[in-house]
């Protein structure tokens, strides 16, 4: 049986000291890695429009673009995003290493720099990112819809299927970054007030895309907001649709989703709600049709949906 060789990780070590360059670059290599290198901030920007990196480990101190300046438009790159970056610095005060970490790097070293124990910091966040990635593979090859952003709406990380979605729907801000619409910004923020328990909270739609709605799904981090995308097109449905059956809105909705087919569990995904509410729903509007099942209840929606139309 033959084995395929396993794939090397690549890191790029972006460093102005030519010493650095060559010190990092047998260590890497030694230690099973491919590595590219960088003098300053732009060449690392051509570098990355070529090949992405599993893992970046970044000057702090460079002539022309810094490392922290670096940083943001290495992680402004939809691809870049989620690669870790380590910051090396001789720069051990606080200040610096809180901006490090603002612009987007995972962790720092201080120079002069202890091979053993840069290897060691590699590996952890090279395992981190591989669980990171897989997981959201995962989600979206369940068909999870799902997105993070911060306080100022800005999308931290996507899963493909959201991302595809989002594309057709948001404009890149002034420096290359998605973020939400204001409307959505202070939908959320509302949220964040009133808490998920709100009913009238619970969702919004997006301006322009009324049938795209985003579902607040808890705190992801202390700045950092998971929020689930969907195209609800019960939008569609006439407004007297419900109240013609003696139903809410709401019940309205997950009747019409019944009556497509979708079990109690899609429902709830696809409305943002619990199965358990889903079942609560259920049980009002069979009471208020007079049915019984699933079935005759489906019948009722079909022939008032075809009378709407």
């Amino acid at each position: 049986m033959i084995t395929e060789p396993k794939k090397r990780d690549v890191a790029l070590v972006v460093d102005d000291s030519p010493e650095t360059l060559r010190l990092l670059t047998d260590a890497l290599d030694g230690a099973g890695m491919t590595v590219m290198v960088a003098l300053d901030g732009a060449s690392a920007m051509r570098i990355v429009d070529q090949i992405t990196p599993d893992i970046v480990l970044l000057d702090a101190v460079m002539p022309g673009i810094d490392g922290f300046e670096t940083c943001r438009r290495l992680k402004r790159e939809a691809g870049l995003s989620n690669v870790p970056v380590i910051f090396m610095t001789g720069l051990a005060e606080t200040e610096h290493i809180v901006r490090g970490l603002e612009a987007g790097g995972v962790d720092y070293v201080t120079k002069p720099i202890v091979i053993e124990e840069m290897l060691a910091r590699i590996r952890v966040h090279l395992a981190n990112a591989r669980l990171t990635q897989s997981a959201r593979a995962a989600l979206d090859v369940s068909g999870r819809y799902l997105l993070a952003v911060n306080r100022q709406g800005k999308i931290m990380w996507s899963t493909p299927q959201a991302q595809k979605l989002l594309a057709d729907s948001l404009s890149p801000g002034g420096s290359d970054e998605m973020v939400l619409p204001e409307p959505l910004q202070q939908w959320l923020e509302q949220v964040q007030k009133g808490g998920r328990g709100s009913k009238t909270q619970a969702a919004a739609s997006f301006p322009d895309h009324s049938e795209l709605r985003l579902y607040y799904m808890g705190n992801a981090g202390p700045n950092e907001f998971l929020l689930r995308l969907a195209k609800d097109s019960s939008s569609n449905l006439p407004a007297e649709f419900s109240s013609e059956l003696g139903l809410t809105t709401r019940e309205g909705e997950v009747l019409s989703w019944l009556s497509k087919g979708k079990t109690n569990r899609d429902i709830a995904q696809i409305l943002g709600l619990s199965p358990r509410t889903v079942d609560k729903h259920l049980e009002q509007i069979y009471a208020k049709l007079g049915v019984e099942n699933r079935t005759a209840a489906a019948a009722i929606a079909a022939n008032a949906a075809r009378k709407d139309s």
